[in-house]
């Protein structure tokens, strides 16, 4: 079974010889090594390029461990350099390299080279970490299967969904028979690879609290918290003294890990960011599911985080929305009131504002999903999203109300 990942290769074709290395980054089981070593490969070897012109090297793979030496690396690769023509440098979970920048800004000096590497931890890409690499990277992000992608290889729509927001989209997940061994696959990957890559490479002392801490940020996706917040509900719910600084410190190991993304929020009206209280979402709603041992299915809170990360991989920058209103509290009096807009998605000069909404049954709770829309005061698209397969409309006030199907499987709905 192969799923194209058209989306990607494209991206990667794009930045062909572009002077700069080519990274490629996202969270581990995603599909990042068959796309660059598969996919790209293929690719490349169908353009002409002989495979003695393809140097790839698994730096995970323990047949490789001398590799790890960046000394060792760089020897290894310039010995593979045969002639004048181009060749492609294919270098997988480049993190596990010491000092792997010197190696890649050697790569950079030789002209006859295009190099591409994978990474499994956003640190690496940080100014503190990579200050000299700054500029000289071109980062594709890799996300899960998308909903179209993970669609492709089934029947029906429905049931391509019913798996989808149940197990998420980490590609293995296709090949498993039954949804027991689903199950089993998501909660040992959970607990076995993506915790443990966490605790191992930020040196975690206390297990059981970031345990706690995942578990407390997956039954909560889609709602405002803080470290602060999150540290009271330790206190009062665990009698644990955990620290909010703590908590901050864990939550960035959670994000450059790529388990989870953060969206702040911002003051339409006033035109700033709030810092704090934010949201959390998971990469993979599967992963989510499996730290709660699939007990809490909220299809809503589901479909939002499935949302929020389709437009994450289209490219957008996404953020909650915060507008606020007076309204009459009494016959003289007026009250301050803060109404939400679940997505404000920007890409380049394209603004977006989105509510997500899984079944909008009356005019009453149509009017509930508008209200924070119609008190934007601008000129760009407002959507509402509904689980329902409905045919797009657009009403009087110029809102569009389209299908999460229709969201999904149409790349282009949002142009």
């Amino acid at each position: 079974m192969e799923i194209k990942r058209d989306y990607y290769l494209n991206k990667l074709i794009e930045r062909e010889a572009n002077g700069l290395i080519k990274v490629i980054t996202g969270i581990r089981r995603c599909g990042k090594s068959y796309l660059l070593n598969n996919i790209f490969y293929n690719y490349l070897l169908s353009k002409g390029v002989k495979e003695s012109h393809i140097i790839e090297v698994a730096l995970d793979d323990i047949e490789n461990e001398n590799l790890l030496d960046p000394k060792e690396l760089n020897k290894y690769v310039k010995r593979k350099i045969m002639d004048e023509k181009m060749h492609y440098i294919l270098l997988d979970e480049i993190q596990m390299v010491d000092n792997f920048v010197s190696v890649l800004n050697g790569f950079l000096r030789i002209t006859n080279v295009d190099t591409y590497v994978t990474g499994s931890n956003s640190k690496f890409l940080s100014s503190d970490i990579v200050t000299e690499f700054r500029g000289r990277g071109d980062e594709i992000r890799v996300y899960p299967l998308s909903f179209s992608e993970f669609n492709s290889v089934y029947e029906d729509k429905a049931s391509a969904w019913n798996d989808y927001y149940t197990y998420g989209g980490l590609p293995l997940i296709l090949l498993q028979n039954s949804d027991e061994a689903k199950m089993d696959y998501l909660i040992s990957q959970a607990k076995n690879v993506y915790l443990n890559d966490v605790i191992e490479r930020n040196n975690v002392q206390n297990k059981e609290e970031l345990a706690s801490l995942v578990e407390i940020i997956s039954s909560s996706i889609g709602s405002l918290t803080n470290p602060t917040k999150l540290s009271n509900t330790f206190k009062s719910k665990m009698n644990s003294s955990i620290t909010d600084k703590t908590i901050r410190n864990y939550l960035d190991y959670l994000e450059e890990a790529f388990l989870i993304e953060k969206s702040n929020r911002y003051d339409v009206k006033g035109k700033k960011y709030i810092d704090t209280p934010l949201k959390y979402y998971f990469t993979d709603v599967g992963i989510r599911n499996s730290l709660l041992n699939f007990r809490q299915q909220e299809e809503n809170h589901i479909m939002e985080n499935i949302i929020y990360i389709e437009l994450r991989r289209r490219g957008f920058s996404v953020d909650v929305g915060v507008v606020e209103v007076r309204e009459k509290s009494g016959a003289d009096t007026t009250s301050r009131k803060q109404l939400e807009i679940d997505f404000i998605a920007n890409k380049g000069n394209n603004k977006i504002y989105i509510q997500s909404a899984l079944h909008v049954p009356t005019k009453e709770k149509a009017e509930q999903e508008q209200r924070s829309l119609l008190k934007v005061n601008d000129s760009f698209k407002k959507m509402i999203i509904v689980k329902d397969d409905i045919k797009r409309k657009r009403d009087e006030n110029g809102i569009i109300t389209m299908g999460v199907f229709d969201f999904l499987l149409d790349f282009n709905c949002l142009d």
